[in-house]
């Protein structure tokens, strides 16, 4: 059986030699035109003026479009139609489109977009939080509340109670491939457009929308990227757009990729929040009442911020059991780039808050953070314990992986024993938490980290030392898996099997280097018992594979392989009822294991077998189709069940800090991940390590700044400093937790996408527990903590400020 095994990337070969092809490698149609964006100098104002008859003479030009000239929709916003696709009449941040350039080159695009002479009446930008705040300047009208029990009331009566607030930075998704696309015009007045883009369907429908047509005339196609986050689930969308518009504006071939500089000042980042929180708890360090206060910088165009802050709310607690809690949101408009969706969505921000909370209550007690986090935690999940090393389904026999849950007559669910009261194992949302494993992953981690002795090491080192002191910090995860708005939970794919026993499959994910199309094939592979190599995906598509969601929300394996695997099976039945047709025999009696075809007493290859049921004249292409069962969400009530499953992990880092200088680096990081019974322990391992990296980074070097007048100032790689590999762990130790998913996913495998990227917190954690050290006062770290932050809580703590 293929699945379940660390086989690497289907690319990987590819991508370590260069012939892997992004979009910007597809070869070029002769005469293909290039494009490029003529941007606004300021934050916000209206346009008064404008003269690019330099641009139009500049060499090489071809057109040259404003949004007077668009011939249907000025839009690519992926929610409220708010965001044109070239600015009519107003700007609104540093980098907005005003004009598109379409040239024979390029280079040529470039140096014409910036002979531009546009008039500004320039008007005051909203460029802070609390500007916007002041100007009631929102997206949403009042706050978005979701609350359990009263918290004011409990945190008043507690009898120990912490506040604060602190600022939380954005992030640049500083994927290796930049945005790209390509318009190809057809004989038909349609449309094939290549993106490199986590959502092809939100692609063709914009493209549709903005030339005129249904979107059965607009195909488009997605091989891979190289890296997306996030940044390339709606951010894609105007460059698709400008290439089709000028595509048929000229009947000709049109190209459009982002230099860096142009990416950063053009896309929208991660969300930035100021968070206060005021917590109540006991003695003990038990919490009481927690409320919690976002403001969310959402930038000028809405896009996907309402889930954004709607996911942080889910993930305010974390995993811990609030008895009561109080979580308000405001979600704010300013003249700064669209904030998007970025790994994790909103959840980091949402976790961040209670790490702090719970970091300060452990600092003002004078608890071991650990053991108070593990006090606090939801009760532990109540099921049958298996042998070690052996999955087991809930009938307590061996689980095998390759049959249905209905064939083995076991229950989907565990049976459950003695539930807890209503409303108290539930979430601020009021989801119950049925699946929580924390308690034994912690303890394991806790115990292969040697997290009490090297604890007690680091404080007996730190005595002696003046201006170099070290932290250690524990964090732990939990994630929930889904997309929040429910309808988006749903996929299909398309399964041929030719009759040389070879397979071609495609299905609604796209491959942004995280390995979605090895599981998926390892998947079908193991469905039709046959080796892998017999397997090939080929580019998402969407004249193959209709309305797909967008890969993301860590969604793609659970999604996509359900649906493979259901395409798979249909085609199996077929196949077995021909074959036990012509052997006399049961088509329960057909196996397909190990290449080979088993019919009662007589075997044959899988390649004899397909060759078998062509000749019989059965319909060897099947689609699949899939929809999460169970979720059910009411975003403005703040009930229901948002999610199917959480995922779990936690981190242990160590990290030094010199207080001279406020330099600091990770000295080791210890992870324990749950990724159930994982389709590939390779590539989860893999995703683990990067999600940390990226999430320690968010937290420690990724600073973005932007100046009085709105403009980045961090917008490329020798401002904005990403992790190095330099950056990383010396010591670096990553396993999977041993266990399976409860719920019926693909393989009872777990998503693995976003849950490592919040293992990063540890990172922040730790440098505030070294920080701490230099004196009495609790460090109070923002974030990014960035070597000038740490220096100056130093500096905060020696002098109890």
């Amino acid at each position: 059986m293929s699945v379940s095994k660390p086989l690497p990337h289907d690319s990987a070969r590819l991508h370590v030699t260069g012939a892997a092809r992004y979009t910007d490698d597809i070869p070029s149609p002769r005469g293909t035109l290039h494009l490029a964006f003529g941007l606004s100098p300021i934050a916000r104002g209206h346009i008064t003026g404008m003269d690019l008859s330099k641009v139009q003479q500049s060499p090489g030009v071809v057109a040259v479009l404003t949004a007077k000239g668009l011939p249907f929709a000025n839009d690519v916003s992926p929610s409220i139609h708010d965001e044109p696709l070239l600015a009519a009449g107003t700007v609104n941040y540093v980098g907005q489109p005003v004009f598109l350039v379409v040239a024979d080159s390029h280079l040529n695009a470039r140096i014409a977009a910036r002979k531009g002479k546009v008039d500004y009446k320039e008007e005051p930008a909203l460029l802070t939080l609390g500007a916007a705040l002041a100007a009631d300047s929102r997206f949403e009208e009042g706050p978005r509340i979701y609350h359990k029990g009263d918290a004011a009331k409990a945190i008043d009566a507690a009898p120990h109670r912490v506040e604060g607030t602190f600022e939380l930075g954005g992030q640049e998704h500083f994927y290796l491939e930049g945005q790209a696309a390509m318009a190809l015009p057809q004989e038909d007045g349609g449309m094939h457009v290549h993106s490199s883009t986590q959502h092809p369907t939100e692609i063709q429908h914009k493209v549709a929308e903005a030339i005129g047509l249904p979107m059965h005339a607009v195909r488009v196609e997605t091989r891979r990227m190289g890296g997306g986050f996030g940044g390339k689930e709606s951010q894609g969308n105007a460059l698709a757009v400008a290439c089709a518009v000028a595509a048929r504006l000229t009947g000709k071939p049109c190209k459009m990729r982002y230099d860096r500089d142009d990416d950063m000042v053009i896309t929208g980042k991660r969300h930035a929040f100021r968070i206060s929180y005021r917590a109540g708890f006991d003695d003990d360090g038990r919490l009481q009442g927690v409320e919690f206060l976002h403001l969310v910088d959402c930038g000028w165009a809405q896009d996907l911020s309402l889930p954004v802050a709607d996911r942080a709310m889910l993930h305010a607690d974390n995993a811990y059991l609030i008895p009561n809690v109080r979580i308000e949101s405001h979600r704010l408009r300013t003249n700064r780039q669209s904030a998007t969706a970025y790994r994790g969505f909103g959840g980091p921000q949402g976790m961040v808050g209670i790490e702090r909370v719970m970091d300060h209550i452990a600092h003002d007690l004078g608890l071991d953070p650990a053991e108070l986090r593990q006090l606090n935690y939801y009760a532990p999940m109540q099921t049958p314990e298996a042998p070690a090393g052996e999955a087991q389904d809930t009938s307590g026999q061996p689980l095998d992986p390759d049959a249905d849950l209905a064939s083995r007559g076991a229950p989907v669910q565990p049976a459950k024993t003695s539930p807890p009261p209503k409303d108290v194992q539930t979430t601020p949302y009021h989801m119950p938490v049925e699946d929580f494993i924390l308690h034994d992953l912690t303890a394991q981690l806790l115990k292969s980290s040697d997290y009490a002795a090297r604890k007690a090491a680091i404080a007996k080192w730190n005595q002696g030392q003046t201006h170099l002191k070290r932290g250690i910090a524990f964090s732990p995860v939990k994630f929930g898996i889904s997309f929040t708005l429910t309808h988006l939970n749903q996929a299909g794919a398309l399964v041929h099997v030719y009759q040389d026993g070879s397979v071609h499959l495609n299905h609604g994910g796209t491959e942004m280097g995280q390995g979605l199309f090895q599981k998926v094939a390892q998947v079908a592979a193991s469905r039709f018992g046959i080796p892998l190599d017999k397997v090939k995906i080929t580019a998402s598509d969407t004249a193959k594979v209709p309305n797909t969601s967008a890969t993301a929300a860590s969604s793609g394996s659970d999604l996509n392989g359900m649906a493979v695997k259901a395409a798979c099976d249909t085609l199996r039945a077929r196949m077995a009822e021909h074959l036990a047709l012509q052997h006399q025999a049961s088509p329960a009696d057909v196996v397909f294991e190990n290449g080979m075809v088993r019919i009662g007493q007589d075997e044959m290859t899988f390649e004899k077998a397909a060759m078998a049921c062509y000749q019989g004249r059965v319909s060897l292409s099947a689609t699949g189709f899939y929809k999460t069962p169970k979720v059910e969400w009411d975003r403005i009530k703040g009930q229901g069940r948002p999610f199917y499953y959480f995922a779990y992990g936690a981190a242990v880092t160590e990290v030094a800090v010199d207080a001279l200088t406020g330099e600091n680096r990770i000295l080791r990081c210890d992870i324990l991940h749950d990724a159930g019974a994982s389709l590939n322990p390779g590539i989860d391992i893999g995703q683990i390590e990067g999600g940390y990296v990226q999430g320690a980074g968010w937290l420690t070097t990724e600073e973005l700044v932007w100046d009085d007048a709105g403009r980045l100032r961090t917008h490329a790689p020798s401002t904005y400093k990403i992790p190095a590999c330099s950056d990383r762990p010396d010591v670096f130790n990553v396993n999977l937790f041993d266990g399976q998913n409860r719920e019926d996913t693909i393989y009872r495998s777990k998503a693995v996408g976003e849950p490592p990227f919040m293992l990063g917190i540890s990172a922040w954690l730790a440098l505030s527990d070294a920080v701490a050290a230099f004196g009495d006062a609790y460090p109070a770290l923002n974030a990014p903590a960035t070597a000038e932050e740490v220096w100056r809580a130093v500096r905060r703590v020696r002098d109890g400020i």
